[in-house]
């Protein structure tokens, strides 16, 4: 069969201008801040310019024009990118270096992703397969570290006091209709402090496409808050508090429910809903204190620093009703604590620098959940996770960039890691309650690269890189359902998942081109994976170490300003993999694709700017070819979110347009889905909205 974005692939080459892509500055692929040409590394950078240009509805939503990773949606109100083959607890999320993969994280695709505000963000770095030696357990498919907005004091009239802000409004005019505000305030002394104070409040609509219609259900409200105060202790030192909190409600699973009335696209099929209901609410905090700062006295024992102490809170509450059932009603409640400390030095030694510290992390989790009748006659605890646990992950790392010679530069690291898992309460896969009980594991990962300058233009860089995942005590106690309503149960004799990754790759950047080729391959061994306990199609499952297996694939991307006002830009990627892991347990190995693999997938944009920046127009084609590397298991299993014959290919048009009116005021829409496209993400519980009207207005003081 033809690809349908066969022409589009031809055409393609990187992600938007808009991203800043000739040569961004990265600082999460060493801990350093340098160009994203000097790093032996794939990285993709996302400012918050281009979250509002192209209006980004969400963190993961951001994600969407990035090469290697596949944003899958198992509900409006949730979003977990899948990062060259990897999602949920396998990729790493940061917030100002900040880890927020907590221990009760579960497998699969998650929607802790969706809790970060991405209004609040300056920015955001992902980097691809970079292993577990600066930033520890999870780094495996990529790690993003999402950089929060702040007062930007120090560019302020030094001692001069000074206040801004802005308030924006968008308008998403699709299904019900969805609105989003978001109100700024700062204030502070130029060169001393600063302190800035952000509210968003969103009110998301049910969405609706061609095909489903209306999607019922799909709509929710969330409102968010973050504070950021800095001051400057010294000149070269700040210190540095941060809060954020956000509130979702009603988020629903759609896929499971009756408002699902299933889904047909030619021969692609899947099956309608059955359950009354299932709704998530969530609730999430992060605080932190940070002291960094820098020495400028090269014969300095320490260059730099950075030492940070957070604090998070999160409680995530599950409804279902799943009537006919006879245990029809369940509520499940996780409420975790999370204390952080980390250290990073930097020091020059010899010919290089080396990158050094520690990284300690402390999960509290108290649980709570039952099922029972609709008559409400047989109550019985249904734990989702291990009641009264804790988890400690303790890591201890050290890296060193050696300029070998003028145009070679060689980066080697080690990290050590320990974990500890304490649990209290929990079911085992029979639904017999077990004793408290503990276990712990640890690890010792390396990673090797070297970044060869050709030119001032052109690089190569190649590498092997570790990672590391213990398991969670999700992993371990969990018990909760999954896909269309299979029982996943923990297992406490889980041993610790390995992963190596080999890439090599290319930069190239000048002033108007930029072109990134990368090539990966990643080795899986003993990834955690749940097992049917007695035949291939049980729905009863335990966690096991039972996947080995590959993924590898290639990436390019680049973009062209040929005219002072005209860019031309896009990407092309594409994967394969395979795990073999037992049909049942003791049974026959099988072999089969890995289950969320990205499709051959491209996008192309084209953007004018106006001289002065007073005028901009973006368009966009982005699609992606038919997925149908599934196994039958994996498409029985999900069958509600996962076609016959694998997901159709598809092919979406956007246009955006902004008019910057004065300094205060800045107008801005869009019309996404221009041809009203039927179609869905591999993956997702459902589909992508029909043709949508956006409508944004921001002022500023």
């Amino acid at each position: 069969m033809k690809s349908p974005i066969t022409p589009l692939i031809l055409l393609s080459a990187a992600p938007a201008l808009a991203q800043n892509l000739l040569d961004p500055l990265v600082v999460s692929a060493t801990r350093t801040n340098r160009s994203a040409s000097d790093t032996a590394y794939s990285t993709a950078t996302i400012d918050a310019d281009f979250i509002r240009k192209t209006s980004r509805r969400t963190l993961p939503e951001a994600l969407q024009y990035t090469p290697g990773v596949l944003v899958q949606k198992t509900a409006h109100g949730h979003g977990s990118p899948i990062i060259r083959g990897f999602t949920g607890r396998q990729n790493l999320l940061l917030v100002d270096g900040v880890r927020l993969n907590n221990s009760s994280w579960r497998s699969g695709a998650v929607q802790y992703w969706n809790t970060v505000d991405a209004l609040s963000l300056d920015r955001l770095e992902l980097i691809k397969n970079q292993g577990s030696v600066l930033y520890g357990s999870d780094a495996i498919g990529g790690t993003l570290n999402a950089f929060t907005k702040s007062s930007d004091f120090k560019n302020r009239t030094e001692g001069e006091f000074y206040q801004a802000g802005s308030a924006s409004y968008e308008f998403r005019a699709n299904g019900q209709g969805s609105h989003i505000g978001r109100l700024e305030t700062e204030t502070g002394i130029g060169g001393k402090f600063g302190v800035m104070l952000g509210l968003s409040a969103k009110d998301f609509g049910d969405i609706e496409d061609s095909s489903v219609g209306r999607m019922r259900g799909t709509g929710y409200p969330e409102q968010d808050l973050d504070l950021r105060a800095d001051w400057a202790v010294t000149p070269d030192s700040t210190l540095t508090f941060y809060h954020s909190q956000v509130n979702q409600d009603d988020i629903s699973r759609w896929h499971r429910t009756r408002n699902n009335p299933g889904w047909t696209h030619g021969n692609h099929v899947t099956t309608k809903g059955e359950w009354t209901s299932n709704t998530y609410d969530q609730e999430r905090s992060l605080s932190y204190l940070r002291y960094a700062g820098e020495n400028a006295d090269n014969s300095a024992a320490i260059q730099r620093w950075n030492a940070t102490l957070s604090y998070q809170t999160s409680a995530d509450s599950e409804f279902q009703n799943r009537n006919p059932k006879e245990d029809s009603l369940r509520e499940s409640n996780i409420d975790l604590d999370t204390t952080g400390i980390d250290l990073m030095l930097e020091s020059k030694i010899g010919p290089g620098n080396l990158i050094y510290g520690l990284d300690y992390y402390h999960d509290s989790i108290d649980s709570s959940g039952s099922k029972n009748n609709q008559a409400g006659t047989k109550y019985s605890e249904l734990l989702p996770i291990g009641d009264d646990s804790n988890y400690d992950l303790l890591g201890i790392y050290s890296q060193y960039e050696w300029q070998a010679t003028e145009p070679l530069e060689i980066t080697g690291g080690l990290r050590y890691t320990y974990a500890d898992a304490s649990f209290g309460r929990y079911y085992d896969n029979k639904g017999v309650q077990q004793p408290s009980a503990s276990a712990d594991w640890d690890s010792l990962v390396g990673s090797l690269r070297a970044l060869y300058k050709i030119d001032d233009q052109w690089s190569v860089y190649a590498g092997a890189s570790e990672a590391f995942r213990a398991p969670n005590l999700n992993d371990l106690t969990g018990n909760i359902v999954s896909n269309s309503g299979s029982a996943a149960a923990g297992s406490t004799s889980l041993e610790p998942e390995e992963f190596l990754t080999w890439e090599i790759g290319t930069h190239h950047h000048t002033d108007t081109t930029s072109l990134d080729v990368s090539l990966f391959h990643t080795e899986v061994d003993q990834m955690i994976t749940p097992v049917p306990i007695t035949k291939p199609d049980d729905k009863n499952t335990v966690n096991e170490n039972a996947a080995d297996g590959y993924i590898h694939g290639v990436e390019v991307e680049g973009a062209w300003r040929f005219h002072p006002q005209w860019t031309l830009s896009g990407f092309t990627s594409w994967q394969e993999g395979e795990v073999e892991a037992p049909s049942y347990i003791d049974g026959p190995l099988v072999e089969k694709y890995m289950k969320y693999l990205l499709p051959l997938t491209g996008s192309i944009a084209l953007r004018w700017t106006h001289p002065d920046s007073k005028y901009w127009v973006e368009g966009r084609i982005f699609g992606a070819d038919t997925e149908d590397r599934t196994s039958d298991a994996d498409q029985a299993a999900d069958k509600e979110r996962i076609p016959t014959n694998g997901t159709p290919g598809y092919v979406v048009a956007s246009l955006y347009a902004g008019w910057k009116v004065n300094e205060h005021l800045d107008l801005s829409c869009g019309a996404e889905n221009l041809t009203d496209e039927d179609y869905r993400i591999h993956g997702s519980g459902q589909n992508e909205p029909g043709l949508t009207g956006v409508f944004r207005a921001k002022v500023s003081w």
